[in-house]
């Protein structure tokens, strides 16, 4: 019984480790060029500082999650992994907002600011961040589940002692 609790807790580390490094991949590829009315321009991922954000993001944590996949598991180090998921669910659900705000504003424009959609003139890219950025939700999901079944896990030996 332990360890299919011990293999199905690595089977959702793995899956968080493939989310949030398929989300850095995915938007760090993202780039497109487009001409307007005889002006060429591109979009890539890179000219946003959200999106540099959200790369960077991903790529701690996923970096993070490869390596807690190695962690022992009778390990004391677990204990500590628990302060880790809180910190980086933090850093993946902070960089996840920042990119849902610009690509927000690429897809419907702001017509206060006078900032245009981008998305029609190109919409590969456009389609490319969606993916990144739907990736990286089910990342920030998966994290927060780790996150409640760590801080269980740590807790409930102490919980459960009487006085």
């Amino acid at each position: 019984m332990v360890k299919t609790k011990w293999l199905a807790l690595l089977l959702v580390r793995f899956l968080a480790f493939a989310a949030t490094l398929s989300a850095a991949i995915v938007m760090a590829t993202s780039h497109q060029n487009a001409s307007v009315f005889a002006v060429s321009f591109e979009a890539k991922y890179s000219q946003t500082p959200a999106f540099k954000y959200f790369v960077i993001a991903n790529a701690i944590v996923s970096v993070y999650g490869f390596l807690v996949l190695f962690l022992p598991s009778k390990s004391l180090l677990w204990r500590l992994v628990v302060a880790f998921d809180l910190v980086f669910t933090l850093l993946l659900s902070s960089s996840i907002s920042a990119a849902l705000a610009i690509a927000y504003v690429g897809k419907k424009g702001n017509s206060y600011a006078g900032w245009l959609p981008i998305c029609g003139q190109v919409p590969k890219y456009c389609d490319q961040v969606k993916g990144a950025l739907v990736a990286g939700f089910i990342g920030v999901i998966i994290y927060m589940v780790l996150l409640l079944h760590s801080i269980h896990t740590v807790l409930d030996p102490l919980l459960l002692k009487k006085p």
